[in-house]
């Protein structure tokens, strides 16, 4: 699990490389020091952390995601409910709306979900 827990810097930074890939390294370091106000060799520094975790790749200078965005949120997801709820989603659901109403629409489309999850 830690293989992909980020650090929040990290995180912004992923979000970056994310909505820019691919992109040159050189246009991965002008967006970081844009956005954060990062050196060059801090830039390659984070990138190289995102890169051993099997996030990112940089081949001959362009920049490129292993992982998508939504593999990465669904791994965080599983791991919260494994974490938090021992691996039971209907704990989950529980908790979840045992504070906050679901609209009917919502319900259908939950519904819908676990329908084609059950079909796979």
């Amino acid at each position: 699990m830690s293989k992909y827990m980020l650090a929040p810097m990290e995180s912004r930074f992923a979000d970056i490389l994310w909505d820019n890939e691919p992109l040159s390294s050189t246009e991965m370091v002008r967006l970081a020091e844009e956005e954060f106000n990062w050196a060059r060799t801090t830039t390659y520094t984070v990138l190289k952390k995102l890169i051993l975790r099997g996030l990112f790749e940089n081949n001959k200078g362009t920049v490129r995601a292993i992982v998508s965005r939504e593999q990465f949120d669904s791994y965080k997801s599983a791991c919260f409910v494994d974490d938090q709820f021992k691996g039971s989603l209907p704990a989950f659901i529980a908790a979840f709306t045992s504070k906050k109403k679901i609209s009917a629409k919502e319900a259908e489309e939950l519904r819908r979900m676990i329908d084609e999850a059950e079909e796979n």
